[in-house]
């Protein structure tokens, strides 16, 4: 298990910034379990917001907030894929493609921040 410090790169599975977690949580851990645990919430709850959303608006709104919330902790893979959904067209198997990727960064962010919470 990678411990979160200075200077690191990413947690193993790559899905989370430890050295932009770090700074973020300015080395302080029990910030750091706080934020995750908070993240893994919201990406969770949004996760399922945007596969239940009925217009490309709504779908939008929800993608931009699980980015922000990504790229304060970190999860970049999420915060990129989120961005993508927002731009994605509106064919729908582009945005089914779009929403899988997306779903499949949530899962792999959710899991890394359990290690990083349970590392500490």
């Amino acid at each position: 298990m990678q411990k979160a410090a200075a200077g690191q790169g990413v947690a193993p599975s790559g899905a989370i910034d430890l050295a932009h977690l770090e700074r973020a949580t300015f080395g302080d851990h029990a910030l750091r379990r706080e934020v995750l645990s908070l993240f893994q919430r919201q990406a969770a709850t949004l996760g399922v917001e945007l596969a239940q959303a009925d217009s490309d608006r709504l779908r939008a709104d929800i993608a931009h907030r699980l980015r922000g919330a990504a790229l304060g902790v970190g999860a970049m893979t999420v915060a990129e894929a989120a961005a993508a959904f927002e731009r994605a067209p509106e064919n729908a198997a582009q945005l089914a493609e779009a929403l899988g990727r997306l779903a499949a960064s949530i899962a792999e962010a959710r899991t890394a921040t359990t290690e990083i919470i349970g590392g500490n």
